[in-house]
């Protein structure tokens, strides 16, 4: 997801485009290729312009990508990207609120967001990650990318004033403590498991929801 302000279109035709989404979902692509299975369905929260979700859908034949997102506009995008490329194992987009309650997904091997948690309030990143553990089995995966502070790691300049920038647009947005995801992960049942290192400073995050007991 991209504040809709990042995001545009022709005034003719619904589907949206993000400059970020084109240049970061061949790198989340190559990630993925490396930690989701080969089949079962994916559950993409704030799915934005949806560019992201035919690229993906695309790369990644043997899994059924369900979009989804809260924006109307974000929701006529994704069909429209969906019309246009009509990879068949592209679902049509969910109206789903992260907060709300969430639609059972058959099969459900992963959740991913993309540039979410820093756009919005810190229930937004409570909600994913308590609905991933409630929603995912054992075994299935929780993929955040974005930029994200780490303890022992100093904030990239550019990144820092990116926070800036995000607190001063909306007191509850900002870049998020990865200490603070991982307290959140570990109340959820979700094991940390791997830290990417992507390209402008950004990581892609997956935990695993650990087996019951």
């Amino acid at each position: 997801m991209h504040s809709m302000d990042d995001i545009g279109g022709a005034a003719d035709d619904p589907r949206l485009s993000s400059p970020a989404a084109q240049r970061n979902r061949g790198p989340i692509g190559e990630i993925l290729r490396q930690v989701l299975p080969a089949r079962g369905s994916v559950l993409e929260i704030a799915s934005g312009s949806g560019e992201h979700a035919v690229y993906l859908a695309e790369a990644l034949p043997g899994l059924r990508w369900q979009p989804s997102d809260t924006s109307p506009e974000a929701l006529r995008s994704i069909a429209a990207w969906r019309e246009a490329a009509a990879p068949p194992n592209l679902l049509a987009p969910l109206a789903l609120d992260v907060t709300a309650e969430w639609p059972e997904i058959a099969e459900l091997a992963a959740v991913c967001a993309f540039n979410l948690v820093h756009i919005a309030p810190w229930a937004v990143a409570e909600a994913l990650f308590a609905g991933a553990g409630r929603q995912l089995p054992p075994g299935g995966l929780l993929v955040l990318y974005g930029p994200f502070k780490r303890a022992d790691t100093p904030l990239a300049e550019s990144n820092a004033r990116f926070d800036e920038a995000l607190r001063a647009r909306d007191p509850r947005w900002g870049i998020r403590d990865l200490t603070a995801l991982e307290a959140l992960a570990a109340a959820a049942g979700l094991e940390a498991l791997q830290v990417h290192e992507m390209p402008a400073n950004n990581l892609c995050l997956v935990w695993r929801r650990a087996a019951q007991a």
